[in-house]
């Protein structure tokens, strides 16, 4: 059987209704507004009600995605939940996901890569298509990371917040061949675990009122670790990448990076030398939705006229773990 070549046919997104602006934040921690959008671009982040969790923000991606496709939940193989914020341990937040749709004939499991989370999601799926087992496969991106966050810590309260994007990926269409995926690079760094993760709540350190009283089940983070790191593995493996496809970074029409800190950003266009036309930087609504950034920036980038049909895009992204990932795709709808 020839290998299908996989395209991105659709996308959803969602944000929860409720904002946490940096005005709110100088109410509850020690800082203000010029400190953080100075260091991180964040002005505002969209935040969970309480009775909402992952599955949710996820299932409403979902259906906006299979809206735009004009499908059904019964046409997806396979659901892909990248998330490191599940509604619990087990059963899986696609199992969720999948109940919520009513997709009686798919299966599917959850990804666990933090901020990578969701550029591993995507070669995932596109090997599912390009290995012809798979007809539709949905990749979603979700975190509500408004649950793990201590917002005492203003470090890292500032930072986060909650979203969720959705896309479908199947074949290209007869006459399609020069759109779609072309490429994938991934690393990942276990010596860096230590510098963002959160200590409890696993097999190490299970739930305990001393884990609990410790504060060890929030995201702690050693943010100049992360940031040096970051911006040299993000500009590296897009490099890398690049070269191996006999591409430069004058051929990418968007950099669709990660959106974690504007600064990071900022550093990683300017080693790869793109112009800011080129880099897709939407942190200052949403902030580091993890696995949800992603998408919500295409779907931004869309909307505002700035990814065609036809663009070459590259995905990249670093995430605790460390885990690190970049994909390109010639851009199909």
């Amino acid at each position: 059987m020839a290998a299908l070549k996989p395209k991105i046919s659709a996308l959803g997104c969602y944000v929860p209704p409720g904002v946490l602006t940096n005005a709110d934040l100088e109410k509850m921690v020690q800082t203000n507004n010029q400190w953080i959008v100075d260091r991180t671009g964040i002005c505002e982040r969209h935040i969970a009600s309480p009775e909402m969790a992952t599955s949710d923000l996820a299932t409403e991606a979902a259906k906006a995605a299979l809206a735009s496709r004009g499908i059904g939940p019964d046409d997806l193989d396979a659901i892909i939940v990248c998330t490191v914020t599940p509604d619990m341990l087990f059963p899986s937040t696609a199992c969720l996901v999948q109940n919520n749709l009513g997709a009686h004939h798919t299966w599917g499991f959850d990804l666990v890569a933090a901020c990578s989370g969701f550029v591993y999601g995507l070669v995932t799926g596109a090997s599912f298509i390009k290995a012809g087992t798979h007809r539709r496969v949905m990749v979603i991106g979700a975190d509500t990371m408004s649950r793990i966050i201590d917002y005492r810590d203003r470090a890292t309260c500032v930072l986060f917040g909650d979203g969720a994007g959705a896309v479908i990926i199947e074949p290209v269409a007869e006459g399609e061949e020069n759109l779609g995926f072309i490429d994938f690079m991934g690393e990942i760094d276990g010596s860096g675990g230590d510098y963002l993760k959160m200590p409890a709540g696993g097999s190490r350190l299970p739930a305990s009122a001393e884990t609990v009283e410790k504060r060890l089940h929030y995201v702690h983070q050693e943010g100049q670790q992360v940031f040096k790191f970051a911006v040299q593995k993000m500009q590296q493996v897009c490099s890398e990448l690049l070269a191996r496809n006999g591409l430069t970074p004058a051929d990418v029409d968007l950099l669709i990076p990660h959106q974690a800190n504007r600064r990071i950003i900022q550093a990683c266009a300017d080693k790869l030398g793109l112009p800011p036309e080129k880099v897709m930087i939407n942190i200052g609504k949403y902030g580091n939705t993890t696995a949800g950034t992603i998408p919500l920036a295409t779907r931004d980038a869309i909307e505002q006229g700035r990814l065609k049909k036809g663009d070459l895009v590259l995905t990249a992204a670093v995430g605790a773990g460390y885990t690190v990932g970049a994909s390109l795709w010639r851009w199909a709808f």
